[in-house]
């Protein structure tokens, strides 16, 4: 291992990996650390019962890492995560009734398993922008094939004196579908905005997950979760297929 070095502290520089420090954490001694370099000291050194700051060698409890990393309820190091209950747990609490049928996996297990989930989440949610996107293109182009059949209809009687009858007639014509389509087109729009924010949620996380946030991915998850976005767009499949075998519109 490179030597640690005392005046790195001035630089914004890790002593453990020499590199700029990145989510920078504080022992009691006052070294700055980044945080993946400090939890991985500390668990090898907890394996020997000893604690100690890397650079000056003072004692120090596990408790460094943060609330994320130490049980609230045994105070000791956090070891797995309950899918059900979204916990870290400890060993002891892995014993403890309440606990005993649920499904647990390791932090290392589980911080891949939920950024994979994330990612293809995100993943998903970008195809049904991209579908959606389509849907108010072929939205739009509807419209303003309408609108320009009624305008050239109007152009035609006017040219041929017809009566006001006659011209008010015409654009009676389609009437619903010339009020429906920007309520539509606004509608699409709103969707897209909302999961394009769930998008920067999920790419976010999947960022930045680590031990603290890990309990927050299934909130999230969730609330990203199909049956959930039907509210913000019904039946989106079903409107694309619709739309695709739907002839183009001719102006």
């Amino acid at each position: 291992m490179i030597p640690l070095h005392k005046d790195t502290q001035e630089e914004g520089v890790c002593p453990i990996c020499q590199e700029s420090l990145k989510e920078a954490m504080s022992t009691k001694c006052g070294h700055l650390f980044c945080r993946v370099c400090l939890k991985q000291h500390v668990e090898k050194a907890s394996a020997s019962g000893v604690i100690c700051c890397p650079l000056c060698r003072k004692p120090c409890s596990e408790e460094v890492l943060g609330t994320g990393y130490i049980c609230l309820n045994h105070q000791k190091r956090v070891c797995r995560f309950c899918e059900e209950s979204r916990l870290l747990l400890c060993l002891e609490c892995l014993v403890s009734p309440e606990h005993t049928s649920h499904h647990e996996l390791t932090i290392e297990n589980a911080l891949s398993h939920y950024k994979e989930r994330l990612n293809r989440r995100s993943r998903k949610l970008r195809k049904d922008i991209a579908e959606l996107q389509r849907l108010k293109a072929q939205e739009e182009e509807k419209l303003q094939a309408l609108q320009f059949q009624v305008d050239y209809g109007n152009h035609r009687l006017e040219s041929q004196h017809q009566t006001r009858e006659q011209l008010d007639a015409l654009p009676q014509q389609q009437p619903g579908q010339l009020e429906h389509m920007p309520a539509e087109v606004a509608r699409i729009s709103k969707a897209v905005t909302q999961l394009s924010s769930l998008v920067i949620d999920l790419e976010r996380m999947a960022k930045e997950l680590d031990t603290n946030t890990l309990k927050n991915a299934g909130d999230l998850l969730n609330r990203s979760a199909p049956q959930k976005l039907e509210v913000i767009y019904p039946q989106l499949g079903k409107r694309v297929n619709e739309l695709l075998l739907q002839p183009p519109q001719k102006l």
